[in-house]
């Protein structure tokens, strides 16, 4: 089986680069959900949250409200850091049990989609590490439409993540989404062909 890491920063196309992915036919371990889920009240992780950073970050309906949450880790690399210390190692586990979930099912790819893969240490968790790379104009212009984020917040988020330079060193393979979704998919099925190939069976 061939476990590849997804990522790339912020409205680079990951999600869209996961779904062609897996029309190709690899099985998705979605870290984002996987987080969502610890989040939930009563959980332990929704306590150790709530503990570190206050009941302000709660929504009306006692759940914590990941826009609250995030304007403030965003904005606050030691914050940042003590929600990370928090939520990656248990969702180290949960990924890495998905992973041999797959394995014993008898799935010949898996690709786990995580924005923070590197920032993380998730990468020694998978055989190869793909990355997502768009213009940095096309991000900011993708993230005010689509989450109705300023300019600023997108700076946030993006430099809460490693840059360019640093993740492609990591990556055996970058897909840069550059132009239309068909120009996308061809350049995920030129980079499925190529890495698969005597992989799986």
């Amino acid at each position: 089986m061939l476990t590849i890491g997804l990522t790339g920063g912020i409205g680079t196309g990951k999600s869209e680069v996961t779904r062609l992915l897996e029309a190709l036919g690899a099985s998705v371990i979605y870290a984002d959900r996987i987080g969502h889920e610890a989040y939930k009240h009563p959980s332990p992780i929704w306590q150790e949250v709530v503990n570190a950073f206050g009941k302000g970050i709660l929504g009306s309906d006692g759940e914590i409200d990941r826009k609250k949450l995030g304007s403030l880790v965003f904005s606050d690399p030691g914050a940042m850091e003590k929600l990370n210390a928090i939520m990656h190692p248990k969702m180290a586990e949960i990924i890495d049990d998905k992973i041999s979930q797959f394995r014993n099912a008898g799935a010949e790819m898996v690709v786990v989609e995580a924005a923070l893969l590197l920032e993380a240490g998730w990468d020694s968790m998978v055989d190869e590490v793909w990355l997502v790379h768009a213009p940095k104009e096309a991000i900011v212009e993708r993230l005010k439409v689509r989450s109705h984020l300023s300019e600023g917040e997108v700076e946030d988020r993006m430099r809460s993540q490693l840059s360019y330079e640093e993740s492609s060193r990591l990556a055996q393979v970058v897909i840069h989404n550059t132009g239309d979704l068909s120009e996308l998919r061809s350049k995920v099925e030129s980079a499925w062909i190529s890495r698969t190939k005597g992989k799986v069976s």
